[in-house]
């Protein structure tokens, strides 16, 4: 059976472009060739390639969602929409300071997806950032960038916003369910690095150290829970996209690790590493209430995967 999301990709980016005017069109457009914008990951609110949403008209804003969505899960666009809500949040929180604005997001698009067979796409803005890379109408799903300031928006004790709570709640879980030496093993730090390791760099070198405790130490439920963990990140793609990856997957090794106090509150991190894949989170600010999550793949980030393969097949 064809893939249909290829298809689904290529005509949301082409009602976009057609959406524009002409200034906009060429602001978002890119050559595929262009590497240095097309392996782009940028997290914070800095300038980036691209044509800002907030400068685009109602239809063009709305072409741009429905590409966004084109790649996500029901439940992760969800969370995406409350990672770009939070922005008026911050702001507020700020004393109205720096400006921030929920509609600071960046589309850009990278050669002709209505011609091309090789083309991609990317939505960024602070806090969010997905890549997508079509080749040979072949789907590369990577990265994809998640992030929450605040973290946590609470009343009466209660969340009101918590659009990255899985994330942590589950990894809490995992390490709740190992046993001391697992845990020993887990647990690589005392302290959290200020950031994610892989930061805003275009390549990652893999895998990093050091490898924390291997699934295989893990008794049943701390095998179910880090499964469960693994599902989060990939549930982020749409779900023909997160079983493939699932599978590729599947009867490999993972670890985890963790690093800072386990208590709730504190600066932590944590990563899960397998074949080509990478996830990493952290929550460390000094409240602890400010989280990146990140799903990568090292080997095959912004398409690397399916261009290797389509020189293979062109040669």
């Amino acid at each position: 059976m064809e893939d249909p999301l290829p298809e689904q990709m290529r005509a949301a980016a082409g009602a976009l472009l057609s959406a524009l005017d002409e200034p906009a069109r060429a602001g978002a457009s890119y050559r595929f060739d262009d590497t240095g914008a097309r392996r782009w990951l940028e997290y914070r609110p800095r300038p980036r390639p691209g044509v800002c949403l907030d400068d685009l008209d109602r239809a063009g804003r709305k072409a741009a969602h429905r590409l966004l969505a084109t790649a996500l899960s029901p439940a992760a666009y969800a969370q995406a929409m409350a990672i770009v809500a939070l922005e008026e949040v911050l702001d507020r929180a700020e004393g109205w300071q720096r400006g921030r604005h929920s509609g600071d997001y960046w589309v850009a698009i990278f050669g002709d997806p209505e011609r091309d067979d090789r083309w991609a796409w990317r939505i960024e803005g602070h806090h969010l950032s997905v890549s997508m890379t079509v080749v040979d109408d072949q789907v590369s799903p990577a990265p994809i960038f998640f992030g929450a300031n605040p973290a946590a928006v609470r009343h009466a004790g209660q969340p009101v916003s918590r659009p990255l709570g899985v994330e942590e709640d589950l990894a809490r879980a995992l390490l709740e369910a190992m046993g001391p030496a697992a845990r020993a093993a887990a647990i690589i730090a005392d302290e959290a690095p200020e950031d994610i390791i892989s930061a805003t760099r275009a390549r990652v070198d893999a895998p990093l150290e050091p490898f924390g405790v291997p699934g295989a130490r893990l008794g049943p439920t701390g095998r179910a829970l880090l499964g469960q963990l693994l599902a989060v990140y990939l549930d982020r793609l749409p779900p023909e996209l997160a079983v493939r990856e699932a599978r590729r997957l599947d009867g490999g090794e993972l670890h985890f690790a963790w690093a800072g106090p386990t208590g709730p509150g504190q600066r932590h991190y944590y990563r899960v590493q397998g074949d080509d894949l990478l996830i990493e989170y952290d929550n460390t600010s000094a409240d602890g209430n400010h989280t990146h999550t990140v799903l990568r793949r090292p080997g095959s980030d912004f398409g690397q995967d399916v261009l290797a393969a389509h020189h293979t097949d062109a040669h």
